[in-house]
């Protein structure tokens, strides 16, 4: 119920295979960042991903940090929402496995922070949800961090919506962004490196390691 929800808010406010790292015990960094980019984005961690990556190099000199792009089709088929938190939730349990001493930064940006509040929470699978994270995989997830998050619009928060990650997590909206508020500033949608908020995140997320 919880990954129709979040599928059905994504698209009215819009209205306006997984993969298995190779990294071996001795390739494991200190700190991976779990990113899935948003809408009509090329495949990546896209801007604000690469912004929040890129703050929290800058901040956690000492740590090594590594970043991995959520596959899935970040299209205007918001069902693609699913396949992004398969593709999520199985890297992150898998790093989890291979690397127990990884800390892992969970984010997401417009519909992929709609792909991270799948895989928070849902505790079962569910409406093509296949891969849900056990508890003991909060563990090893450091902190979560979203950006124009659909669900905040209609006043659910991450922060609300999971009762496992919701203290773990910064939920960002943005002046006036009309797909996180009810706002109407488009523009403000796409200004989150510009704004002040990925940094902000990125020091929450370092805060939390």
């Amino acid at each position: 119920m919880v990954v129709l929800a979040i599928l059905v808010t994504l698209a009215a406010t819009t209205a306006f295979t997984p993969a298995t790292p190779t990294a071996s015990a001795a390739d494991c960094p200190d700190v991976e960042v779990v990113f899935a980019r948003g809408t009509d984005e090329p495949p990546g961690i896209g801007k604000v991903g690469q912004a929040l990556v890129d703050s929290i190099k800058s901040l956690a000199k000492k740590k090594t940090v590594r970043s991995y792009a959520v596959a899935y089709p970040a299209s205007w088929d918001f069902l693609g929402v699913v396949d992004g938190a398969n593709d999520a939730s199985a890297r992150i349990q898998a790093t989890a496995a291979k690397c127990p001493k990884t800390r892992i930064v969970v984010g997401g940006y417009s519909q992929g922070a709609a792909v991270v509040d799948v895989i928070t929470t849902s505790p079962i699978a569910g409406v093509g949800f296949k891969a849900p994270m056990p508890p003991a995989v909060a563990d090893h997830i450091a902190a979560v961090t979203v950006f124009g998050n659909p669900s905040a619009r209609l006043g659910q928060p991450l922060t609300m919506l999971s009762p496992l990650y919701g203290a773990k997590t910064a939920d960002m909206c943005n002046t006036n962004d009309p797909i996180c508020s009810l706002g109407k500033d488009f523009g403000s949608h796409v200004r989150y490196p510009e704004s002040g908020l990925v940094k902000r995140a990125a020091q929450w997320a370092v805060d939390h390691l």
